[in-house]
Formats: C-alpha cells, structure tokens, sequence
C-alpha cells in the first residue's frame, strides 16, 4: 500500500530519509536540518514535495519524495521521483513497481524524473524497465 506521507510519520521518515542519505544510493550525505525542513515543507503543502509511504502488513516498509516542478521541454508539470527508500528487509516485495505502476494516477505530469548514483546498477535496471531513458544534462548546483 502507498499512502501520503503524515505528521506522526515524522521520526520514522527522518530515521530513514537518514539511512538514504548515509548509503551508497547517493553521492553524499545531506545534514538532518535539510530531510526536518523538508519534512516541514511536505506538511505544509503539496505544493513543490509530496512524501509518500510504502507500507506491507500494516508496517512501515520505506518512502518515497516527489518535488515537482514545470519545464517548457514537455510543455507542461515535471513529477522528480527524489528519493525511494525501502527499509532492507522490505526490499524485493515489488514496492518500487507498486510505485511506478501507479505514479500517473498519485501525480499526473507530462514528464516524470529522478536521478540514480552512476555505480546503482541495480537501480538502472529497474527504471529502464519502468520505461525511464537517460537524460545526458550535466546538473550544476549552486547553494546558498
């Protein structure tokens, strides 16, 4: 089952969103203050993050971040897949394809995004089955 994401969700999402960000899915780890204000933005709106949970037998199995966003490219909303954990002991179960198969319905766009570590292998696998192409931009960020 995915549900949205819920103000008693928020230590067992901050737990995890930690877990992500101290694995080797990503490129290096993001400070708590950034998954709590994130957290926070969730609560507040669906405006710009929406926090989805997975969940198997009535147990928390992992979640999901969509940032969403508008481009010209495909002439209209851009649904980012940020960020899909599933705790270890959940993984395999079909969660991720649970997600994908519904992702049209939870949040229509006329492009859905995300971004994989190069070495995730195992990732690329599974989006490339979920009909995601690479997408040859080179990102640069600045922080302020």
């Amino acid at each position: 089952m995915i549900r949205d994401l819920r103000p008693e969700d928020r230590q067992q999402y901050l737990e995890m969103a930690h877990d992500f960000y101290h694995s080797p899915a990503v490129l290096h780890p993001v400070p708590d203050a950034c998954l709590e204000r994130s957290f926070d933005e969730m609560m507040r709106s669906g405006d710009y993050m929406r926090g989805l949970i997975f969940e198997e037998d009535g147990r928390t199995a992992g979640y999901a971040v969509i940032s969403k966003t508008f481009t010209q490219e495909a002439g209209g909303r851009v649904a980012w897949v940020e960020e899909i954990y599933i705790l270890p002991e959940f993984r395999g179960h079909g969660l991720a394809h649970e997600l994908f198969a519904s992702l049209r319905e939870l949040e229509p766009a006329a492009r859905y995004r995300l971004e994989i570590e190069p070495d995730n292998l195992r990732a690329k696998r599974l989006y490339a089955e979920m009909g995601f192409s690479r997408l040859d931009y080179e990102q640069m960020v600045m922080d302020v």
